[in-house]
């Protein structure tokens, strides 16, 4: 979009910053407003056409910290998915711009700007947007919607590898232990290739019996077998034009992966009960967490099936050796509970970040998940502290068997909640941070 064309919302309690600002750039903009009083904000949208707004991230009530700005930047978002929001703020840090960028703005500045770096930082905010204001994805946008943090050298390395190759159609192959988002990754290759408005089918082979495999993968016709009872294309022919994602390849049965390696070769499928071959266009990304060397090395693992799946290979490390990802992962998910419970929860204190990046997290990103959902549904407080985190170390073979009763921790907090207020609904129904109708489903649902 270019900048002749842009409506702007200016938003900052200062009124000289606001002049300086509509003196700048209405000359440059279609429209540019101001406004000091950030609680207008929801009118101004609700009655107006803005492409971009740019947000002080400190207001009168919390002179440094960026506190209100990130909420208003969550209400903004909220409202717009899509606007693009660029952060204002005379206490510059990185800490602060990478977590206002994560938090979901385009870019930030800091101030007193220089006239041609604030123009410069809007043109290239709005270089995301095509004419009619559709947002056009960067890669690093992509990476954050597949939640792929990559703070740690390694992890860098890994998203920099996948994001040359993506564009071509070669083979991938996606190592790492359980946990360490290799499906993600297999999404946002899939997002950043030529084949991204087709589709992304996703295969947990492990999951699958030798009875089901071919009639999955290849599908099958009427009368093939008893409880065939119509034609039904397998799991290649779902992704035709797209990208198939084999994930657990390294438990296929060695039969099995004769099938799949002829496949992969031919470039065609036979459904199950016909003899006649469709011929197939995927992209294929395969993953497990074995080590498929090894079982090369001992005729587990067909060798020449390896050579037609890795043309390219990616390594996942595990989240022990990326501890630099270990606060920006927790913050992902500790918005998205929040905002999933409607929990009181904001932050998370220094002392449990420690205590985090001390552990070793053998589930990987997979436990640090669940660790977050659990500490924001059962905390009562705005800060999560030490205590409310349980970190047990268990091997990594008992890590993928970690499991959270969700349903358990919920009536439990209610019925906290309950006594606390003494059976009082409304009471209850505020502090939980629920409608009273939805209170009142919640004690039908668990016979409270």
């Amino acid at each position: 979009m270019l900048l002749s064309e842009t409506k702007l919302l200016i938003v900052d309690d200062d009124v000289d910053v606001l002049s300086a600002a509509k003196l700048l750039l209405k000359r440059h903009l279609k429209q540019a407003d101001i406004e000091k009083n950030p609680e207008k904000i929801p009118f101004l949208l609700n009655n107006g056409e803005y492409d971009a707004i740019l947000l002080d991230m400190n207001f009168t009530r919390d002179v440094s910290s960026g506190r209100e700005g990130f909420q208003w930047l969550d209400r903004i978002l909220d409202h717009s998915p899509k606007m693009t929001v660029i952060m204002v703020t005379a206490y510059g840090d990185v800490e602060m711009a990478v977590r206002a960028i994560k938090a979901g703005a385009t870019d930030f500045v800091l101030k007193p700007w220089e006239n041609d770096k604030l123009l410069a930082t809007l043109e290239k905010a709005l270089d995301g947007k095509s004419a009619d204001g559709e947002v056009v994805e960067t890669a690093a946008a992509k990476a954050s919607k597949n939640n792929l943090v990559a703070q740690s050298e390694s992890m860098r390395h890994v998203l920099d590898t996948a994001e040359r190759v993506a564009p071509t159609d070669a083979n991938i192959l996606i190592l790492g232990d359980n946990g360490t988002g290799k499906t993600q990754l297999a999404k946002h290759i899939h997002d950043l290739s030529q084949r991204n408005k087709k589709p992304f089918v996703c295969v947990d082979l492990g999951a699958l019996s030798e009875n089901l495999f071919e009639s999955e993968l290849f599908g099958h016709v009427k009368g093939a077998f008893t409880d065939a009872r119509d034609d039904r294309p397998g799991r290649f022919e779902e992704a035709q034009g797209g990208t198939i994602f084999l994930d657990e390849i390294g438990n296929l049965p060695l039969a099995l992966q004769s099938k799949l390696l002829t496949v992969i070769q031919e470039r065609q499928v036979t459904r199950v009960g016909s003899n006649k071959p469709v011929a197939v266009d995927v992209r294929l990304l395969c993953a497990t967490n074995r080590d498929i060397d090894k079982m090369v090395a001992q005729n587990d693992f067909r060798q020449d099936l390896l050579y037609r799946i890795n043309t390219i290979e990616l390594e996942l490390p595990p989240l022990r050796e990326r501890p630099d990802d270990i606060a920006p992962l927790a913050e992902y998910y500790l918005k998205e509970f929040r905002k999933k419970y409607n929990r009181p929860v904001t932050s998370i204190s220094p002392s449990l970040l420690k205590k985090m990046q001390q552990y070793d997290w053998p589930g990987n990103i997979r436990e640090l998940q669940h660790a977050i959902e659990r500490a924001v549904i059962l905390s009562q407080e705005k800060v999560l502290q030490p205590d409310d985190m349980f970190l047990k170390n268990v091997s990594p073979d008992d890590a993928s068997a970690t499991a959270y009763d969700l349903e358990d921790m919920e009536k439990t907090m209610i019925l906290k909640a309950l006594k606390r207020f003494n059976g009082n609904i409304t009471d209850t129904s505020r502090e939980l941070g629920l409608s009273r109708a939805a209170l009142y489903r919640r004690l039908e649902k668990y016979g409270l």
